[in-house]
């Protein structure tokens, strides 16, 4: 097993987990807060899904990786669909409590959504051979960020807010 057997794994529990947190939730029920500047369970999950999605596309442009450089957002046509308005690398990092509030996506959406960047993520990992995981694809930080410290990272946040949406949905439920 090497890192992108494991990085493969892991991701690919993810789809699961997200269906599971919006899945028969209706438009309310993504938008509602459990308390007034928690974030909702479809702006998390649209946020999760943006990141995962911005964050691979740029490292598969830093590698060179062409097929693979655009974020599905724009070229699925997701951003068009959504209605958001947003620009192309919006991805909520450091959303106001108000621009939360603007995020509103149904359950088919945002499972649309993330099951196209799944399906791209899995070609982002069946590319990288074991000497490409120092690869600098993100040099505005110091140090640069590396293609594992970048995947690492975006499984990361993807985890913490999968479980955050499935926390919040769980209080939602139970109110």
């Amino acid at each position: 097993m090497n890192a992108s057997d494991v990085f493969r794994e892991t991701f690919g529990r993810m789809p699961d987990l997200v269906d599971a947190a919006v899945d028969g939730l209706d438009h309310n029920q993504l938008a509602a807060r459990i308390d007034a500047q928690a974030n909702p369970v479809g702006w998390l999950v649209w946020h999760l899904t943006r990141v995962q999605d911005h964050h691979l596309a740029g490292a598969a442009a830093a590698l060179g990786w062409e097929g693979l450089t655009q974020q599905v957002w724009t070229a699925g046509g997701f951003a068009a669909r959504s209605g958001l308005g947003l620009g192309d690398d919006e991805v909520g990092y450091g959303h106001s409590s108000d621009e939360v509030a603007t995020v509103r996506l149904d359950a088919s959406f945002l499972i649309d959504y993330h099951g196209a960047v799944h399906a791209r993520t899995l070609d982002v990992l069946g590319r990288i051979t074991d000497d490409q995981w120092d690869a600098v694809v993100d040099e505005r930080w110091d140090p640069p960020v590396t293609l594992l410290a970048r995947l690492a990272s975006v499984l990361g946040d993807v985890t913490q807010h999968v479980g955050q949406a499935a926390y919040a949905r769980g209080v939602l439920e139970r109110a």
